[in-house]
């Protein structure tokens, strides 16, 4: 069996991935946003091994937070001690996407730029 994962080991697998979504690293701080869903979450802490920037922090969950959890999400939340992502470190997010596909969950999006506003009639 093999053994688990190094922090380097996860990058390297998540830099490859495919389906690795975002600007691989090229975007403007703070342009894209990472979005964690907490119903999904169970506070692995891949995404904070793997974000190059420090976007994230594993913790507990705020109590307004566990409060919009449905009842699953309360379930998983308290299955792993009441703790989860956050992105304290959002705004220096530069879209790598690595988060993404290193999350085993699939609980973190990359929220794209928004649309520029039309100028026009």
């Amino acid at each position: 069996m093999a053994g688990k994962l190094t922090a380097l080991e996860k990058s390297r697998r998540a830099a490859a991935h495919p389906d690795r979504p975002g600007e691989r690293c090229h975007a403007p701080a703070g342009t894209w946003l990472p979005l964690v869903d907490p119903n999904r979450c169970e506070a692995k802490g891949d995404c904070v091994e793997v974000c190059p920037h420090d976007v994230f922090l594993v913790g507990p969950i705020d109590p307004s937070a566990y409060a919009t959890l449905g009842l699953l999400g309360k379930l998983r939340n308290r299955a792993h001690g009441g703790r989860t992502a956050t992105t304290p470190g959002a705004t220096d997010c530069r879209a790598c996407g690595l988060c993404v596909v290193a999350c085993p969950e699939g609980a973190i999006t990359l929220r794209p730029p928004p649309e520029p506003p039309t100028i026009g009639p």
